[in-house]
């Protein structure tokens, strides 16, 4: 195993990107997210909620301070800002596993509304580049924040870089 043993804000270039959230404590949880390990926010288009709300404050803690946000109209508006990007989609209507996303420096984690998802036209023009989280098929869907977390944290321990330099084997 090759152990990189890299700072994570130094060496590696990481992004969330949320396509027009709707509940205030995921972006305050992810937030918090970023936060911890120095991954980019993206919010794009229109916001269920003001983002001075108290309920991202109390989901994002004093760890917001430790993140800025960057607002978007649209999603290609993010791919031009960012030339060189590369990026996977999550929903549940992909077919591919997000352990199959090959994660690379400069990398975007791109997730839809809590309600609604990510456009199916979006989807299907990126099928190649969209991947889902499996659970049972009688459920509709994990929270926004819990899968942001796991598809994260399957992306540092691809490219095995942990926050403040930690390995799997340290």
């Amino acid at each position: 195993m090759n152990t990189r043993n890299l700072i994570l804000t130094s060496s590696y270039n990481l992004g969330i990107v949320l396509v027009e959230p709707r509940i205030p404590q995921n972006v305050g949880n992810i937030g918090r997210l970023c936060a911890c390990t120095g991954t980019k926010l993206i919010l794009v288009g229109d916001l269920g909620f003001t983002f001075d709300e108290k309920y991202i404050k109390r989901a994002g803690m004093d760890y917001l301070e430790h993140v800025t946000p960057e607002r978007f109209g649209d999603f290609p508006d993010v791919l031009t800002a960012y030339p060189g990007w590369t990026f996977s989609l999550f929903s549940t209507k992909a077919t591919q596993i997000y352990t199959q996303v090959p994660f690379q420096d400069r990398h975007f984690l791109v997730f839809g509304s809590e309600t609604t998802g990510l456009p199916e036209a979006i989807i299907h023009k990126y099928a190649n580049q969209s991947y889902r989280i499996p659970m049972l098929p009688e459920r509709r869907s994990l929270n926004l924040s819990t899968s942001a977390g796991i598809v994260l944290y399957e992306g540092l321990r691809q490219l095995e870089c942990w926050p403040n330099g930690v390995t799997a084997e340290s």
